[in-house]
């Protein structure tokens, strides 16, 4: 691994971190806002449904963003790591949407 590819990687996962922190906070303080004010709720719940998933995702698209650049930096090793990381994520979501389910 070179010191550009891990470069590249914290700049990529920083602006993806801050991008899905802020996007996230936006929706969330809106919707709490509208929420408060009585306004929509209908608008509200949309918002802050979106500030969650938002936030949850953003961790699961670190690990995507990770996963792409090694293989850029054909770093295998990180690259098989990080993709049994994906799969166990998948996994317990898909566990975790069938329990609620019933």
């Amino acid at each position: 691994m070179n010191d550009q590819g891990i470069s590249r990687l914290e700049v990529h996962l920083g602006r993806l971190l801050l991008g899905g922190v802020l996007t996230a906070a936006t929706c969330l303080a809106i919707g709490l806002a509208i929420w408060l004010l009585g306004a929509s709720r209908g608008a509200a719940n949309v918002l802050l449904t979106a500030g969650l998933m938002v936030l949850m995702a953003t961790p699961i698209l670190r690990v995507v963003v990770s996963l792409v650049e090694y293989v850029r930096m054909r770093d295998w090793f990180f690259v098989t790591t990080t993709f049994v990381v994906l799969i166990v994520l998948f996994v317990t979501m898909g566990v975790a949407v069938m329990n609620a389910r019933g």
